[in-house]
């Protein structure tokens, strides 16, 4: 099965390959002095040292393939300014009490693009995709129906 594109800003790719090329580098290497210092403290199979160090190799291998797949499969693209809600958009709705949020909408990869991000694939996301100001929308979420009206749509920009 073929991985879908994941949208990413430009700034969020940056950040992607920043970490990926410290993890693959610096990080494997101070993990690498870390497991061989725990080893040299004898019996491995009691070493607490050794065990942690290996736990965080493996969770750091898993995260180095994680964003090699994703960066494989970015699709890098600045949003077009075009009145609707697109992946990529800053999004403001405001809710029935007359709170208003904004947010990206954008996989969770995007996080640190912006205060709040929020998955095209969840109830809300899914809800205002393809909206306008002006369009009012509910959507179904854990803790009940919601119905938001989109206030303002702007392309993303850091």
């Amino acid at each position: 099965m073929e991985n879908p594109a994941t949208f990413l800003t430009p700034d969020a790719h940056r950040r992607l390959v920043a970490e990926l090329e410290d993890l693959k580098g610096p990080k494997r290497i101070e993990i690498s002095e870390r497991i061989a210092e725990a080893r040299s403290h004898g019996d491995i199979r009691e070493n607490a040292d050794y065990q942690a160090a290996k736990d965080h190799q493996g969770l750091m291998e898993a995260r180095i393939a994680h964003l090699e797949a994703v960066l494989r499969d970015a699709q890098v693209m600045e949003v077009d300014d075009t009145g609707r809600v697109e992946i990529g958009s800053i999004v403001t709705v405001e809710d029935e009490e007359g709170d208003l949020m904004e947010f990206l909408l954008a996989p969770a990869e995007n996080r640190g693009s912006a205060a709040l991000v929020v998955s095209p694939t969840s109830p809300l996301g899914q809800a205002v995709l393809a909206k306008s100001p002006g369009d009012l929308v509910s959507y179904d979420a854990p803790g009940g129906t919601f119905e938001v009206k989109v206030t303002a749509v702007r392309p993303f920009a850091p």
